[in-house]
């Protein structure tokens, strides 16, 4: 049996901005997020029929399948995801595929795109293939494209595999990774995560954005060189670790991502932006393309155990 898991992510800033061309009609972008113990799973057991055999407790799934064929002729919406990523490895043998995710659905944690990177480390550690961290996550995107019937970014799958403080520098000849794995404490140490107990639709909300900015609006460009601006002061704050100085940013970067859509925000993100900041937190930053789903609240232990 192959079992792989992956952590997911909390993004500190330059959301959106990895969607291409986003980055390019900006000049380029940052984005900075950090992988967290909130992990997926699959578990991937080779049979020695034809059968394949999918279950996720997630999405209350437990079917088999005769054939891959039957497998990629399906219609069932909550094989889709596992139905894409299997079409694209085409495996000549039957197995067993488990899969599962601590986050919830719609977190706004990159829990789909966690997922999408777990199971091509177990297809591909089962098959023998060998790629890059580029490679792999061109592959993934490019399968969720096909899942979600929209346009993706890309900043979600690298934390998946690349575990600790990711700043990805978006530029004409690609994408340039850092990774900070060392002296984190004094990041980690102030931050905690909150569920809205909304999901939200990441689709939806980077979507409207895309299609603006594709038709030229020069008020959406100029929101998004505003969170571009703001990407790239928190990338330096990161590599230079002036903690201090994040939660400035998180409200920069609020009421940028807001004045961009005000979709991104929601009333169960006010209430609880709030609540956050009567009890002593000092800023909260909205997870993945906000709307509902987690919020990163950054505040003192003390004021933690005030905010639980």
């Amino acid at each position: 049996m192959i079992d792989i898991s992956s952590p997911t992510r909390v993004d500190l800033a330059g959301g959106t901005l990895d969607l291409w061309p986003l980055y390019l009609m900006v000049g380029g972008a940052s984005t900075v997020n950090l992988s967290i113990d909130i992990k997926t799973r699959a578990r991937l057991t080779p049979r020695e029929d034809g059968a394949i055999r999918l279950i996720s407790g997630d999405v209350d799934l437990d079917h088999s399948f005769s054939s891959l064929q039957q497998l990629i002729d399906s219609t069932d919406p909550k094989v889709k995801l596992l139905q894409k990523v299997i079409a694209y490895y085409r495996p000549t043998g039957g197995f067993e595929l488990e899969t599962s995710s601590q986050s919830p659905v719609g977190g706004g944690l990159g829990g789909s795109s966690s997922l999408v990177m777990t199971l091509i480390q177990a297809f591909d550690q089962w098959m023998g293939y060998v790629r890059s961290v580029h490679e792999a996550v061109r592959l993934a995107s490019n399968i969720e494209v096909q899942v979600l019937d929209k346009a993706t970014g890309t900043q979600d799958y690298y934390p998946a595999v690349s575990v600790g403080l990711n700043i990805l520098d978006y530029q004409p000849d690609g994408i340039h990774q850092q990774v900070i794995s060392k002296d984190l404490g004094g990041l980690l140490e102030r931050f905690m995560l909150i569920y809205t107990g909304k999901p939200h639709h990441s689709g939806m909300n980077n979507w409207e954005v895309l299609k603006s900015a594709l038709d030229g609006d020069k008020s959406t460009l100029n929101k998004l060189r505003r969170l571009s601006e703001v990407s790239m002061a928190m990338r330096d704050v990161c590599l230079n670790r002036r903690w201090d100085s994040i939660p400035e940013l998180f409200e920069q970067e609020f009421q940028a991502r807001v004045d961009l859509s005000a979709a991104f925000s929601s009333p169960e993100i006010e209430t609880l932006r709030a609540l956050v900041l009567q009890r002593g937190g000092d800023a909260v930053k909205i997870c993945g393309a906000g709307g509902g789903g987690c919020v990163l609240v950054w505040a003192s232990p003390e004021a933690q155990n005030s905010i639980r």
